[in-house]
C-alpha cells in the first residue's frame, strides 16, 4: 500500500526528469526527425572518417620507425632516398575528393530529395516552421561534415608534419599538401555540400542537383588552384654577381619559388629564358647585350603555409555562410 503511495504521489516533474535520465543523450524533435532521415548517409560519413583517421595513424607509425633510422627529429641527409611517399600520396589524393564526393552525395540530395519526393509539403504542413527545419538540416549536416573533415585533416597533417619542409616528398604550396591539410579541407568541403544544398533547392531534382553541384565542385577546385599561390605575401631575393656558375642567392628550406627572373644592371627584370642561346657564346652575347648583372627570385617561405591556409579559409568560410543565408532566406516564402 505504502509502494503504491508512493508512486502515484510522485510529481509530473520528477516523473519528467527520471524519464530524461533514462533517455540520456538522445536526439528528439526536428534534430531527430533530420537524423533518421539521413541516418545512414551521416552513418557512412563518420564510419568512413574514423577508418581514414585509423590508417593515418597507423601509416604514421610506419613512417616514424623508419625515420628514427635516420636520427628523427634531427634527420640526417639521404633519408629522402628510400622513402616511401606513395601512402602520402595516395591520402591527399583522396582527401582532394573529399569535397567533390561529400557535395554530389550528401549536399545535392539534401534538400531536392525531400521537394521532389514531397516531402517537404509533409512537413510545412506540421507545426515546425520552414526555418527551422531549414536551419536543422544544414545544422546537423554541416555538424557531421566539419567533424569527420577536421579529424581527417588532422590526422592527415600530423602524419605529413615530420617531412613537410621537404619538397622530395610533397610540395606544399600544391593542392596534394596545402589542400589536404590544416583548415583548408574542412572549408572546401563545408562551401561544396552548402552550395550543393543550395542547388537542390533551386532545382528541385535530386539526378540533376548531383551533376550540377558535380560541375560546381569541379570549377571550385580549379578556381582554387589559380588562386591559393595568391593568398601569401611574396618575398624577392636578388644578386648581382653575375649568372655564370651558382651564383643564384639563397632561398630558406622549403620556400616555394613562384618566379626567377635576370637582373639587368637598370635594376629590370627580363626572363631567364630571354637569353638561351643556341650555343654558349650566344648566350653571353646575349647576357652582356641586355647588361644583365644577377638574378631575382620570387618565393614564398614554408613558414607562410599557416597564415595562408587560415586566410584563405575564412574567405571559403564566409562564402559558405552567405549561401546558408540565402537558403534559410529563400525558403521561408519560396521553398514549397
Amino acid at each position: 500500500m505504502s509502494t503504491m503511495t508512493s508512486a502515484a504521489g510522485t510529481s509530473p516533474d520528477s516523473a519528467r526528469t527520471a524519464a530524461g535520465h533514462g533517455r540520456g543523450l538522445r536526439l528528439s524533435g526536428m534534430n531527430w526527425l533530420v537524423w533518421r532521415q539521413h541516418r545512414a548517409a551521416y552513418w557512412t560519413l563518420l564510419a568512413a572518417g574514423a577508418v581514414t583517421v585509423a590508417v593515418i595513424v597507423y601509416q604514421r607509425q610506419l613512417m616514424i620507425t623508419y625515420l628514427e633510422g635516420y636520427g628523427y627529429p634531427d634527420l640526417r641527409s639521404g633519408w629522402e632516398d628510400k622513402f616511401n611517399q606513395r601512402p602520402l600520396d595516395a591520402v591527399s589524393r583522396l582527401l582532394g575528393l573529399l569535397p567533390i564526393v561529400i557535395g554530389v552525395f550528401i549536399g545535392g540530395p539534401l534538400l531536392a530529395g525531400d521537394l521532389e519526393t514531397g516531402t517537404a509539403k509533409l512537413v510545412n504542413a506540421q507545426s515546425a516552421s520552414r526555418v527551422r527545419w531549414l536551419a536543422t538540416k544544414l545544422g546537423v549536416t554541416t555538424l557531421v561534415v566539419v567533424v569527420c573533415t577536421a579529424a581527417i585533416s588532422a590526422a592527415f597533417t600530423w602524419w605529413w608534419s615530420p617531412v613537410k619542409s621537404s619538397p622530395y616528398v610533397m610540395d606544399w604550396v600544391d593542392s596534394s599538401g596545402f589542400d589536404s591539410s590544416g583548415p583548408v579541407p574542412v572549408a572546401l568541403t563545408l562551401l561544396t555540400v552548402v552550395t550543393g544544398v543550395a542547388i537542390g533547392m533551386l532545382l528541385r531534382r535530386t539526378l540533376l542537383s548531383m551533376v550540377v553541384t558535380l560541375g560546381f565542385a569541379v570549377a571550385l577546385q580549379l578556381a582554387w588552384s589559380y588562386v591559393r599561390v595568391s593568398l601569401g605575401n611574396i618575398v624577392t631575393v636578388t644578386s648581382r654577381n653575375g649568372v655564370q656558375g651558382d651564383t643564384r642567392p639563397e632561398v630558406p628550406d622549403g620556400a616555394y619559388i613562384v618566379d626567377e627572373s635576370y637582373l639587368t644592371a637598370s635594376g629590370d627584370l627580363i626572363g631567364w629564358g630571354s637569353c638561351a642561346g643556341p650555343t654558349e657564346s650566344a648566350r653571353n652575347a646575349c647576357l652582356d647585350k641586355e647588361q644583365v648583372v644577377g638574378w631575382s627570385i620570387d618565393y614564398l617561405p614554408i613558414s607562410q603555409m599557416s597564415s595562408m591556409q587560415w586566410f584563405g579559409a575564412s574567405i571559403l568560410l564566409v562564402l559558405t555562410a552567405g549561401i546558408a543565408a540565402f537558403i534559410l532566406l529563400w525558403g521561408r516564402k519560396r521553398l514549397v
